[in-house]
C-alpha cells in the first residue's frame, strides 16, 4: 500500500468532519470576532475553506512562491464558504491519490516574496500544513460557533451537545 492510500482514508474523514463545521457558518455573523486580536468568523471560515487547495499546490509544485500581493479568499457570504471548500476538495483528493512514494519525498518550499518559509519532504508539508492546519482553524472555528451559541457537532467523538 503506497504512503497515498495510506492517507486517504484520513483525508475524506477529514474533509466531512470539516464540510459539517463549515455548513454552520450563520449568516449576518462573518465580522464576529472573540476577541479583538482574533480573526473575523468570516476570514477564518475563508481560510479553512482554502486550505484543501493546499494539497493540489504541494503535490503539482516544488516552490509555491508568494508576495504582499497575495489576497487570501475573502467570503462575504456562509455560500461562497461551502463553494470554495467544495471547488478545492475533489482537487485535492486527486492529487493526493496520484502522489507516488517518491513524490512524498521530494522536497517542497513556500517562500514569501522571495525568502524561504517552508523546506520540507512533500510528505511532512501535506501532513502539516494541509491536514494538521486545516484541523487548527477547524477547531477554532468551532470555539466561535460555541460563542454565537451554535450546537457543535463531535469531530472525534459525540461534542457536549451531542451528549
Amino acid at each position: 500500500m503506497t504512503i497515498a492510500e495510506r492517507l486517504l482514508p484520513e483525508f475524506e474523514g477529514e474533509m466531512k468532519k470539516t464540510r459539517k463545521m463549515l455548513e454552520l457558518v450563520p449568516e449576518g455573523k462573518m465580522d464576529f470576532k472573540p476577541h479583538a486580536k482574533s480573526m473575523p468568523l468570516g476570514k477564518l471560515a475563508g481560510h479553512v475553506a482554502e486550505l484543501p487547495s493546499w494539497g493540489k499546490s504541494t503535490f503539482s509544485l516544488t516552490v509555491l512562491e508568494m508576495g504582499p500581493d497575495y489576497k487570501p479568499f475573502d467570503p462575504q457570504t456562509p455560500a461562497e464558504i461551502l463553494a470554495e471548500f467544495e471547488k478545492h476538495v475533489p482537487e485535492a483528493r486527486e492529487w493526493l491519490t496520484k502522489a507516488t512514494d517518491e513524490d512524498m519525498d521530494v522536497n517542497w518550499q513556500f517562500q514569501w516574496g522571495g525568502q524561504t518559509i517552508i523546506s520540507q519532504p512533500r510528505y511532512e508539508v501535506y501532513r502539516e500544513w494541509v491536514i494538521d492546519h486545516l484541523v487548527h482553524h477547524r477547531a477554532q472555528l468551532g470555539v466561535y460557533l460555541r460563542l454565537l451559541d451554535i450546537k457543535i457537532p463531535g469531530c472525534y467523538g459525540p461534542s457536549a451537545d451531542e451528549m
